[in-house]
């Protein structure tokens, strides 16, 4: 750490910050590439679609690595980019996802854009003392075991009025 650099306390603060610069440049080179709006949460929601075909929600959460919260909210904006289509499941509860007609005209663009990011990515990577996407999987199982409220809690037992975590 090089001195006066915030230190774990800010860690949350940071990683929005290193986020925003990410995903900032990857949303410039898809509106450089006349996909104005287009987000980055996007691109794997569509590359699973069209590599598995029509799914739901959970599947595509799992498929992507994110809460089914969060897949439901990425694909409820994709569908008012008319990206996706949204269908009932077989359980009333369901709603299978598929690709629209626009979705599938981009998949040319996307792939070429997705190649670019993961070389772009590797070579970031390449630069740190540590690989990013290994600490990143390291922290999420870190916190999957121990969640940060639990060790809030262990740090500060009379903070948190009632029951322990």
């Amino acid at each position: 750490m090089t001195p006066n650099a915030p230190g774990p306390e800010l860690l949350g603060t940071r990683l929005r910050h290193l986020l925003e610069l990410l995903d900032g440049d990857v949303a410039a080179v898809y509106a450089d590439l006349g996909l104005e709006g287009f987000r980055p949460r996007f691109t794997p929601v569509i590359r699973t679609l069209a590599a598995s075909g029509p799914s739901s929600i959970r599947d595509l959460a799992r498929a992507t690595g994110v809460s089914h919260s969060a897949a439901s909210q990425t694909v409820a904006q994709m569908a008012r980019e008319q990206l996706v289509e949204l269908a009932p499941g077989e359980d009333a509860r369901q709603r299978i996802v598929r690709l629209t007609p626009r979705a599938e005209s981009l998949l040319p663009t996307l792939d070429a854009e997705w190649r670019a990011t993961a070389t772009a990515a590797a070579e970031f990577e390449a630069e740190l003392s540590y690989p990013l996407s290994r600490l990143v999987e390291e922290a999420l199982a870190a916190l999957r075991r121990r969640p940060m409220r639990q060790r809030v809690a262990d740090a500060a037992p009379d903070l948190l009025p009632g029951e322990p975590c």
